[in-house]
């Protein structure tokens, strides 16, 4: 086997161990929005609502734990819209509260369905051919960027740090950035496989820092899905106005098993 294929089987592992983890995206068994009276939800410990700031939580004597601490009276969380969500513990589940324009509450539940059946992603085999070697353009000022999102009516805005540009099949191509991991970038798009051999909103992207000369490395084996290719439980964004890439990327993660 060469390097190649043995470093790209042993990132698929760590991929689908962090997948299997027991509160992760394959562990969400609800979601809800809140609205501005105080309520139960089903199955959810607790009273919960929102105004235009913030959610809040009355535990109205059950059981719930915030940043290890018990919550014993109204708690209030105020979140960045389309950014991090915080987490409650309730038993063995846990309370995700989120903002999205405006605020939810999902449950990672580690009994659910999709989590205990889950044997791994589908995946092209990898090929060194589709490493490609593409160039970072950045804007003069960060851009907010505006795009849809899986559930209807419900947008994300993200920080757009510039373009990237590259070549495939003797043709010129270039894609929105965001900002990604470790000074890096990620890439949402779609390509001629989306729908057909791989899930039909988005493919994800995730692109090493930029060179000093912007340099980029475009590894389309490691193309991975978002959350909402497992789950219908979660609020993905759509990529970007304009990329997509008018042939067929027949590299990185396909349909789960578990839309097939």
């Amino acid at each position: 086997m060469s390097t190649f294929t043995q470093e790209w089987q042993d990132w698929k592992a760590r991929r689908e161990t962090d997948l299997a983890e027991p509160h992760g995206w394959l562990a969400l068994v609800s979601l809800d929005w809140l609205t501005d009276s105080p309520r139960e939800y089903p199955g959810i410990p607790g009273r919960w609502w929102q105004d235009a700031e913030a959610a809040y939580v009355d535990p109205a004597g059950a059981s719930l734990v915030h940043d290890g601490e018990p919550i014993t009276e109204v708690r209030r969380f105020e979140l960045v819209n389309s950014g991090a969500g915080t987490r409650v513990l309730a038993g063995d589940v846990e309370i995700e509260v989120a903002r999205r324009s405006g605020y939810l509450i999902r449950v990672h539940d580690p009994k659910a369905e999709v989590l205990r059946e889950f044997r791994g992603v589908p995946a092209y085999e990898p090929s060194p051919s589709w490493v490609l070697s593409g160039r970072f353009e950045a804007f003069a000022e960060p851009q907010p960027t505006t795009v849809g999102a899986v559930v209807e009516g419900l947008s994300h805005v993200y920080t757009a740090p510039g373009l990237v540009h590259f070549s495939h099949g003797g043709a010129a191509h270039t894609l929105t950035a965001f900002n990604g991991k470790d000074g890096g970038l990620s890439i949402l798009f779609t390509d001629g496989t989306s729908g057909v051999t791989t899930y039909a909103a988005n493919r994800s992207l995730p692109v090493g820092a930029p060179a000093a000369d912007g340099s980029v490395t475009l590894d389309f084996n490691r193309a991975v899905n978002l959350p909402c290719a497992f789950t219908d439980f979660a609020t993905c964004p759509l990529p970007p106005a304009g990329n997509h890439l008018p042939f067929a990327v027949e590299a990185g993660e396909k349909i789960p098993y578990e839309r097939g």
